[in-house]
């Protein structure tokens, strides 16, 4: 007998209560998100328009429009002209996926049995590490002050250094003699306490400073989590094209890569089920690197059940989810995840500057203890008075501010972009909408005419990164279809960027 499909319950908004002393439209928003996940708000449900929800809830207009534009966002909720606003058509969601508290369960949490945790961060060296070196290395990043359009660097000109040379100052002062001897391999304990407070409050991701571990920037971390979740010869899933460090990271660790396609919705989470043995998954999903597609709600919800279902990981690289230029951030894949499966990987150097070599992980609580120790085994303790000074940063309120300013002038230096952007190159596309994160990519038709494109901008003294650089090299995707060019555009001030383009502009006519 098929089953009988019931409408979905009319909007009810008992239950609803806000604290007036907090922000309204957020408060809103968390609501009706953890509605949409458990189930109280099934899809399809239409949802009241702003004006009568404001008067239901006796809020402002503006509170609900803004708790809406959030949801919309991150794809909760859609619009359907004329007729309102309704509740999105989602996957059926486990029972335990609904608040987004990040919290494990007791059991089934870890891919190796019990007895093997004691050998977490044994990754073997029988199939020879050297020569896996030789294929899976960095290519050295170029050398010089920041240039148009350099990839991954954030506005420098703009950090606050007298206010870091102050605070940094002050530490050495008068330093602590506690702070002078062997720390805590995770961290300073106040570090920690404020990124976790801020991660609740710009991300609602619910985390504690037990789980977070503070590295040497997202490399470091993306190597820790190679070295205790695999073992030679396991598989792991990477976007394609993707982040290359990354890759080279899991295959120096022994493993075998697989490359998932990613389209306008993020990656080909279907494409996960080919491969049974793999337990391992690696994604971009705010701002997908390099292509900058944002994950979504469906994919994100699908890619957790995946890792559920095969007892598998998750690690979230969220390098620039500060970056977004509608509305506020997106709430991250591990605020969705309350089965421990997500590793979530942040860092201060798209903020600051990556010379800072600051970066953490939060953890899914089982796990935070043993990357606490694999940590001491390789660099006993991150440098202190960095962490320290970072501390103060956040406490005094530098850091929030400067997150703001930071997203202000990426917006300013984007527009820029945009508007000087050639229109009438052949084979080369127009520059698509950006709507997070400190770079572009930009189609062009065929392989041969990228390399051209590269060149021509090079001789101008214009850095442009070739799209074909991030794809595997065993990938199926015909040569042609990887062609494409990758702008960083946050670097360098307006006036080098409409600068960089005039050249271009003259080099690529030419």
């Amino acid at each position: 007998m098929s089953e009988i499909r019931r409408p979905p319950l009319p909007f009810d908004p008992t239950g609803i209560t806000l604290d007036r002393s907090r922000g309204l439209s957020r408060q809103l928003y968390q609501a009706l998100r953890i509605r949409v996940l458990d189930g109280r708000l099934g899809s399809g449900t239409r949802l009241p328009a702003t004006r009568e929800l404001a008067a239901m809830l006796a809020l402002s207009r503006n509170s609900v429009v803004r708790a809406y534009d959030q949801l919309y966002a991150e794809g909760y909720i859609e619009s359907r002209v004329g007729d309102g606003t309704y509740v999105s058509q989602l996957p059926k969601l486990s029972t335990q996926l609904s608040t987004g508290l990040s919290q494990c369960l007791s059991t089934g949490l870890s891919t190796k049995s019990t007895s093997d945790t004691d050998d977490l961060s044994s990754s073997g060296t029988s199939n020879g590490p050297l020569q896996r070196l030789k294929n899976h290395h960095l290519v050295p990043p170029p050398e010089g002050a920041p240039k148009a359009f350099r990839l991954g660097l954030p506005a420098f000109d703009l950090f606050p250094f007298g206010v870091w040379a102050k605070l940094q100052a002050g530490f050495w002062r008068n330093p602590d003699p506690a702070k002078l001897g062997y720390g805590n391999p995770a961290g300073e304990r106040e570090l920690r306490e404020l990124i976790a407070a801020y991660l609740r409050s710009s991300r609602g991701l619910v985390c504690t400073a037990e789980q977070i571990v503070i590295t040497s920037g997202a490399q470091q971390a993306i190597s820790l989590c190679a070295q205790l979740l695999l073992q030679p010869g396991e598989a792991v899933a990477v976007e394609n094209p993707g982040y290359r460090a990354a890759g080279h990271a899991f295959a120096l660790a022994g493993a075998r890569l697989y490359g998932v396609a990613v389209d306008e919705e993020g990656v080909a989470c279907d494409q996960l089920e080919q491969w049974p043995a793999c337990r391992l998954a690696y994604v971009t999903p705010a701002h997908q690197y390099p292509t900058g597609v944002t994950m979504s709600l469906a994919r994100r919800l699908q890619l957790l059940a995946w890792a559920e279902r095969n007892q598998g990981w998750i690690i979230e690289d969220d390098y620039d989810g500060e970056y977004r230029y509608s509305g506020a951030p997106l709430a991250p894949l591990a605020a969705l995840d309350t089965q421990g499966r997500v590793l979530y990987v942040g860092t201060f150097g798209k903020i600051a500057f990556p010379a800072l070599r600051m970066g953490y992980l939060v953890l899914p609580p089982p796990l935070a203890q043993a990357f606490g120790q694999a940590k001491a085994l390789a660099v006993r303790h991150s440098e202190v008075s960095s962490q320290c000074v970072m501390a103060q940063f956040m406490a005094q309120g530098h850091f929030q501010r400067h997150v703001r300013r930071m997203r202000k002038a990426a917006l300013s230096r984007r527009n820029m972009l945009k508007a000087g952007w050639p229109v009438d190159i052949p084979g080369l596309a127009a520059m698509p909408d950006v709507s997070a994160g400190l770079h572009v990519k930009v189609d062009v038709d065929n392989f041969a005419r990228e390399q051209a494109l590269v060149a021509k901008a090079r001789s101008a003294g214009v850095e442009v990164t070739p799209l074909s650089n991030f794809w595997l090299g065993d990938s199926t995707v015909p040569v042609d279809k990887r062609a494409g060019l990758v702008l960083g555009f946050a670097a360098v001030p307006e006036g080098e960027i409409a600068d960089a383009l005039m050249r271009l502009r003259r080099a690529w006519r030419a």
